[in-house]
Parts: structure tokens; C-alpha cells; sequence
């Protein structure tokens, strides 16, 4: 094979800024897609935090495949270490991933790493939607981001109803009330 596979689930969707020949609709089985990370460069900082997505434990998380060159390797995961591990809030996994086809085939993918202090775990709607319209980071609001992610989620007619009532809030943008 001279290829290799990278998975993406969130900004990687529709931003992979890496070249790739061919794309497809992916599932990973183990790991669900979750606003789970708190963001301190790309959509936040140290100070305020944005939310962003991580691969979490269970489940499973559909996403794309994008195969890239084995001449370009060295390049692209450069280029995905460089934004990926800035942090190092994720790890980077190789794991099986299935391809529309019905292929499976290995894909570096970035997990969370729970025992890293940007592990936010569950967060609820509310909060997450209230920590989104605050976060601004190198890469712009973290609002564009969970909207961006949404659209093309629904593009690839991929359901994820935890982001996509994230979403329903920022686009309603009336901040909700604490309570206790």
C-alpha cells in the first residue's frame, strides 16, 4: 500500500490542511465524539478555556477517513503533531477504522488522554454552550468551530444529538440561567 489513513471527527472534517487523494465516510468503533476538552490555544486560552471535541471512551464515533500519500507521511503527521499534540491533551492511537466500503483499515487517530488536567469529562449542555460562546482562541471562536462541525455532520447525514443541541443554543445565543 502506498497510503495511509488519517481520521477525523471534528475540525479535521472540514479542515484537514494536509493533502490526501481520497476521502470516505468512517466509523471507529471504542470511541464516541464528545465536547470534552477544555481548548487553551485554538478556541480559548489558559485563562478562558473554550470547548472543543476529544474522542472518549465507549461507543463508537463516525467521521472521515482521509488517505494520504506515504510520500507525504513525514509532512502530514508534522502537520498533525503540530496541531494535534500542541498541548498534549490527546494521544496519538493508530486503530482500525471501517471505511463506507466495508474496508478496515488502520488510521492515526487522536484520543483524549483522561488523565491530562484539559480532560473537562461530561459536560453538560448548558455549560457547554456557555463555555463555547466565551471561548476565542488562535484558530477563532470556539462558536465557529461547534457550528462548522455541526453543518458538516449534517452534510454527511451523521447524527450526534449531545452537539447538535450545543448548537440549537449557540444559534439561540440567549444565555441560560445558573442555578445553585
Amino acid at each position: 500500500m502506498d497510503e495511509f489513513w488519517v481520521f477525523g471527527y471534528g475540525s479535521l472534517m472540514w479542515n484537514p490542511g494536509f493533502p490526501s487523494h481520497k476521502r470516505a465516510h468512517a466509523r471507529l468503533s471504542g470511541y464516541h465524539r464528545s465536547l470534552c476538552v477544555y481548548s487553551y490555544v485554538h478556541r480559548g486560552t489558559a485563562e478562558t478555556p473554550g470547548l472543543v471535541l476529544g474522542l472518549d471512551r465507549g461507543g463508537f464515533c463516525e467521521g472521515v477517513a482521509f488517505a494520504a500519500r506515504n510520500d507525504d507521511e513525514e509532512a502530514v503527521m508534522a502537520y498533525l503533531r503540530a496541531r494535534e499534540l500542541v498541548t498534549r491533551v490527546y494521544r496519538e492511537l493508530v486503530l482500525p477504522i471501517r471505511l463506507e466500503s466495508g474496508d478496515t483499515v488502520p488510521a492515526v487517530t487522536y484520543v483524549v488522554d483522561h488523565s491530562h488536567k484539559q480532560y473537562a469529562g461530561k459536560v453538560d449542555i448548558d455549560r457547554a454552550a456557555d463555555i463555547v460562546r466565551r471561548g476565542h482562541g488562535q484558530s477563532g471562536p470556539n462558536r465557529d468551530y461547534v457550528l462548522n462541525t455541526v453543518d458538516h455532520l449534517r452534510q454527511m447525514r451523521i447524527g450526534d444529538a449531545a452537539l447538535e443541541s450545543v448548537a440549537k443554543l449557540l444559534l439561540n445565543e440567549q444565555p441560560r440561567p445558573r442555578h445553585g
